[in-house]
């Protein structure tokens, strides 16, 4: 780039933290892993392979492994849809609503696959099905990748016909979607492996090519549903199979044997497209990886989402060569803007910094991160419409509390200024993917590009908690009429406030539940889950993908990115030059031969991490600098407390819980 600088970032795990507090991180991360892990394993195994190699087929994943270049992985996509949702009519649950998604390297271009998974009630339609197929069709749409449908689907699950058939979204509007990928010049391949029926048989007609297998069939009824059929001796392959279809109806282009020969062909017609535009625009950088891996950000991001953490370690860990070119860092600072490049291409990266900042308007004082206030909400708004214009892919990374809220809230317009940003982002063309890292709530899940807002891909991770809320604050919402100022059960009646204690901790707990990422994926309230060491792999292909085909772009000498640098120069002001930091409390002059530690803001000060975990520092304890001396929580978040000297700890000042102003003596160091 002509104007702007990459810079390292990030520090090795043993500067971020000590080595209890890394090994908590990652055993639970290990943990709820594990457990990922065990759901997609089930997913991927269907109802099992048997009875569909009992008909001389593949099944849908090992025509998917076929499909795929060698030594190259399929990026499966929505593969959560409807886990542990029962459905009448069928005692097996139906895993990932019988499709497969997948972005498949085929020839070296970004394809996306759909697929019915044809052991899972031979492919049939279940419901959110229709909805899964189009997901995946929106996403091949906003990339311009070529698209490859897998078809070998048995039609409705009728037993629940009413929550797939009818709807903006049911069944028949898979084939608007076909058409405006026609429309828009997005290339289509059919493969039809086996069973095509009604809407099945009209899913494949709009592509421009169609291959049939053997023992393929395409019929709007089946042979069971046609009077005479059975007296006649006809079967849905006598009705529309390759000898109709491709000699006489012209419906299908190819007849081929197997379905190893369809997956061939189909590899060929692909390879006879356009090549990748990744390459070019690479230029002469090749692809390289973090300074960092990526594995790590397990340890660095914690599970607790009250805990923060430094969110330039996590782009450390994405960015190649953990170089990035952070853009007007002294505005808004709670919000963190700047481009670096993943696997040699360019990307810009917005995210929360959920460390403390210092208050624009007010020396001395810190405000909580995580949060949107007035001058973040300016910034990213401005940097998303520069990003669109330059045509450089945008991936927000989130973990968001919420919009600031309070007087200074209102009179400074905030309504205003997050209505600007959401119409930005309603109205980017460039891709977007967002990441929910940890929390995701509110109208702030909104403002950073949430799905409502049309990103290409959204993913979670097994630590992310999507909802306006968090159980506990909705219980109190929705009790509040029940509560004192302290928000503590007013009444005095035992049984009463047995009851109402007994319903908050229901309420608390379904929405907890709610908010799992695993209920939010089947529900495709977000496209997958992804465990924080595979973040890095799923970028890397998105963003092969965005940069595959011409699109609206400019090169970097003449981004507008740069006339932003240009237009905001550092501050001198020390408030701001220290406004990214954690609450470091500097070392003052020593009274009666101790010195103090001080907190920023207003809140509330723990001595210890956790309520059953030892207090932070004994007595006679060695404190290093930016040693932990304890936790400040501001608006349910803590942040570090730390030791701005070297010295020997001498007591607290205050008590566990006690709330705090700033300025005030917490702990005393000798």
């Amino acid at each position: 780039m002509a104007y702007l600088s990459l810079r390292p970032i990030g520090h090795p795990l043993s500067h971020l933290a000590d080595a209890a507090t890394l090994q908590r991180a990652g055993d639970e991360a290990a943990r709820r892993e594990a457990a990922l892990a065990e759901k997609l394993d089930v997913v991927r195994a269907g109802w099992g392979a048997e009875r569909v190699h009992e008909k001389d087929k593949l099944t849908t994943w090992e025509r998917i492994a076929l499909l795929a270049d060698e030594g190259t992985e399929a990026l499966p996509l929505q593969s959560l849809v409807n886990w542990g949702r029962a459905f009448k009519g069928s005692k097996k649950l139906a895993p990932g609503a019988g499709v497969v998604n997948a972005l498949v390297t085929i020839h070296g271009r970004q394809t996306m696959v759909i697929a019915n998974d044809n052991t899972v009630a031979s492919g049939s339609w279940w419901p959110l099905s229709p909805e899964k197929i189009q997901r995946g069709q929106q996403i091949a749409l906003k990339l311009k990748i070529p698209v490859v449908y897998l078809v070998d689907c048995s039609g409705l699950f009728l037993p629940e016909q009413a929550l797939s058939f009818p709807g903006a979204k049911g069944a028949g509007h898979i084939f608007k979607m076909n058409s405006l990928l026609a429309k828009n010049g997005v290339p289509q391949i059919a493969g039809v492996f086996g069973d095509c029926i009604a809407g099945g048989g009209y899913m494949p007609i709009i592509s421009d090519r169609v291959y049939m297998t053997e023992q393929a069939y395409m019929v709007i009824a089946g042979a069971a549903l046609i009077k005479g059929a059975k007296s006649l001796k006809l079967t849905s392959l006598d009705i529309g199979g390759p000898e109709v279809h491709v000699h006489q109806s012209a419906c299908a282009d190819v007849r081929v044997p197997d379905d190893v020969v369809c997956i061939t062909r189909i590899r060929e017609e692909i390879a006879r497209l356009p090549t990748s535009g990744a390459a070019f625009y690479r230029g002469d950088v090749a692809p390289s990886v973090p300074a960092f891996a990526t594995e790590e950000l397990a340890s660095i991001v914690p599970a607790d989402p009250r805990h923060i953490y430094d969110m330039r370690e996590v782009l450390a860990r994405l960015v190649d060569d953990s170089l990035f070119a952070e853009i007007m860092p002294d505005v808004g600072p709670e919000m963190i803007t700047g481009v670096g490049r993943v696997n040699g291409l360019w990307c810009a990266f917005i995210a929360n910094n959920l460390e403390p900042t210092a208050h624009p308007d007010l020396p001395g004082r810190q405000r909580a991160g995580g949060i949107l206030y007035r001058e973040g909400i300016a910034k990213i708004s401005a940097f998303s419409r520069a990003c669109n214009e330059d045509g450089i892919p945008l991936v927000w990374l989130q973990d968001i509390a919420g919009f600031d809220i309070g007087v200074e809230a209102e009179v400074q317009g905030l309504l205003g200024y997050g209505s600007s940003l959401i119409y930005t982002n309603s109205t980017n063309t460039t891709p977007m993917i967002t990441v929910l890292l940890r929390k995701a709530s509110g109208a702030g899940y909104y403002a950073l590009a949430g799905l409502p807002y049309d990103p290409v891909v959204q993913l979670s991770t097994p630590l992310t908690r999507l909802a306006v809320m968090e159980g506990r604050t909705l219980a109190i919402a929705a009790f509040n009429t029940k509560l004192d100022d302290d928000f503590e059960i007013a009444s005095t009646d035992p049984a009463e406030r047995e009851q109402i204690a007994k319903a908050m901790e229901e309420t608390a707990a379904r929405i907890e539940a709610d908010m799992d990422p695993v209920a939010a994926a089947a529900r495709m309230d977000t496209d997958e889950v992804v465990p924080l060491g595979r973040l890095r792999a799923h970028l890397e292909r998105l963003l092969e993908a965005a940069w595959q085909s011409p699109r609206p772009l400019r090169n970097p000498r003449i981004w507008s990115l740069h006339d932003l640098v240009a237009l905001t120069k550092p501050q001198a002001s020390a408030a701001v030059a220290g406004a990214s930091k954690t609450l470091v409390v500097a070392a003052e002059a020593a009274v009666e031969g101790l010195t103090p530690v001080r907190v920023a803001a207003d809140g509330t000060f723990w001595l210890r991490p956790g309520p059953r975990d030892p207090i932070f520092l004994e007595p006679g304890a060695a404190v290093p600098v930016g040693a932990s001396v304890g936790l400040l929580e501001v608006m349910k978040t803590f942040a570090p407390v730390r030791s701005g000297s070297v010295g020997v700890f001498e007591r607290y000042a205050v008590a566990d819980g006690a709330a705090v102003s700033a300025g005030d003596v917490v702990a005393w160091l000798k």
